[in-house]
């Protein structure tokens, strides 16, 4: 006995009325708004007000970018939800509602905020189906960068990090001829001991740049396979090599201009100068991979055809 394929089934044909339209999307906002408006104002008071997780309002801004770039190719689409795309929609929408109730009253913000994702993917799929989630699905993506993750996790995979980073810094100070040793994550130069901490060199940052490169892929949106891979797999070392930047300028200036200046670099300035040398060090990755891949954009190979 065979079975008919779901997605076969009769589509269900979304409002064609502009104003029913607007007025659905207008309601199902107001009510996400209302729901999520208490989890970032404690997400702004309790995560990203730590030194290390102030990254998070830069992500929520660029997963809004995102969706608002992609929202007219969405708004084209021809909007017939499948069965199939239904059923996945009701079953994730229900997934966030429990996982948000459950972080609500359990004061858990990775639940809380991480129940954005399913909710989300549940409203496309509801309003375009599959096709819609694949235009989506980078800012959708960028909505885990947002949840914060468990302690324990991070623990567990900020040590080795750490150790990592200090060794290679201590290892470049030295060679350059700073008076530099290291016991641990603890970095001593001149009368001055420096502890490595979370962060500067913690799993957060990490995945902060991750998503700052993947950003970067999106918006150059090259269109040469191998030259996206290869941007993708530098990503990771890119990051890496930014925390070890941010440490040794932490070290040297402690050791030129005092411990206070060091600690006021460490809460004023020093996640914005990873985000620039992680930046930049991706445009030189990508300049460099230029000079092998010329056709990388499609404006500039449609260009090339008309000419």
């Amino acid at each position: 006995m065979t079975h008919p394929n779901i997605d076969r089934l009769q589509p269900i044909a979304l409002p064609q009325t502009s104003s029913q339209e607007v007025a659905a999307i207008g309601l199902v906002t107001l009510g996400y708004l209302c729901m999520y408006a208490p989890t970032y104002a404690g997400l702004n008071d309790k995560v990203w007000s730590v030194v290390g997780q102030g990254h998070g309002p830069l992500m929520l801004a660029l997963a809004l970018w995102l969706a608002w770039q992609r929202l007219p190719a969405l708004k084209a689409l021809d909007r017939q939800v499948s069965m199939s795309a239904a059923l996945v929609a009701c079953g994730s929408v229900a997934l966030g509602l429990v996982m948000y109730v459950l972080g609500r009253s359990q004061s858990h913000f990775g639940l809380d905020a991480g129940s954005q994702l399913p909710m989300l993917i549940g409203f496309v799929l509801f309003y375009a189906g599959w096709r819609g989630l694949k235009v989506m699905w980078l800012p959708l993506l960028f909505v885990l960068v947002l949840v914060p993750l468990p302690g324990s996790v991070v623990s567990a995979l900020t040590g080795p990090l750490k150790a990592a980073v200090s060794y290679v810094a201590e290892e470049a100070l030295f060679h350059v001829g700073y008076p530099v040793g290291r016991e641990g994550v603890t970095l001593s130069i001149g009368s001055y001991k420096l502890l490595v901490a979370d962060a500067c060199a913690g799993l957060n940052s990490i995945f902060a740049l991750e998503a700052v490169g993947v950003f970067y892929m999106s918006v150059v949106n090259h269109t040469n396979k191998l030259r996206n891979v290869l941007l993708s797999l530098f990503i990771v070392p890119i990051s890496f090599a930014a925390n070890v930047v941010r440490v040794m300028v932490l070290v040297l200036i402690t050791f030129y201009f005092g411990d206070e200046a060091g600690q006021g670099f460490v809460h004023g300035f020093s996640g914005i100068l990873l985000m620039m040398v992680a930046t930049f060090f991706t445009l030189m990755l990508d300049t460099g991979l230029g000079y092998f891949f010329k056709s990388n954009r499609p404006d500039a190979a449609a260009a090339k055809g008309q000419a």
